[in-house]
């Protein structure tokens, strides 16, 4: 089993990579942190991967006149870094068409919805806007169209009567913690084959999302 080799992107409190640290060292995961970057300075993040000697680089976008300047530096770091894979773990910044091409299908990103619904920012007010009965986290395949590529594992939670915004943040975060570090570890084990059309899971192509609470 090979292990994998990760750059994860942030730009707050990494609570994400701190799950993908903790599985690390607990062996649930085996893979290794080239580095954590952060578009945001004062991301805590950063912190957390200084607290465990993993390199924490810190880009601030608005140092950069253009969104692909800023781009253009962040690939340049990572060319030289090398790793299996990139890992957003709550990276708010919407990457260019061509940085993602330049690493695809190598992406994968977690996101607070059961996709294709609730693409983009403010999903969990959107959910309760629309009075779903339940919602959920997505980790998909990056691809240039924002939140739209293939769609690897799926979790959900009722809505209750009870819920707002934040409570349904704090249910999608415990879902997320447990999700992230365990498709990480299906792509180590080459169960995964990341595909910006359509994974292979265990040698079969992913027709639709796996479920978590289906996971045996």
């Amino acid at each position: 089993m090979k292990q994998l080799t990760l750059v994860v992107l942030i730009s707050g409190s990494g609570s994400n990579l701190q799950a993908i640290i903790d599985a690390i060292d607990h062996g649930e995961l085996n893979a290794s942190i080239l580095a954590v970057i952060s578009n945001e300075p004062d991301a805590y993040g950063l912190i957390r991967a200084q607290e465990q000697d993993i390199p924490a680089i810190s880009i601030d976008h608005r140092h950069f006149a253009s969104r692909q300047e800023f781009d253009q530096r962040l690939q340049h770091i990572i060319d030289k870094l090398q790793p299996d894979l990139l890992v957003l773990a709550g990276f708010m910044r919407i990457l260019s068409d061509d940085f993602i091409e330049h690493f695809a299908p190598h992406i994968l990103n977690i996101h607070p919805s059961l996709l294709p619904r609730y693409q983009g920012l403010n999903t969990h007010q959107r959910a309760l806007d629309n009075q779903d009965p339940e919602h959920g986290v997505s980790i998909h395949v990056v691809t240039p169209e924002l939140d739209s590529g293939p769609v690897i594992l799926q979790g959900r939670f009722a809505i209750e009567a009870s819920d707002d915004s934040a409570s349904l943040q704090q249910k999608a975060h415990q879902l997320e913690h447990r999700m992230y570090p365990l498709v990480l570890q299906w792509i180590s084990q080459q169960r995964l084959q990341l595909s910006v059309e359509q994974p292979l899971f265990d040698g079969q192509p992913l027709q639709q999302p796996l479920d978590f609470h289906d996971l045996p």
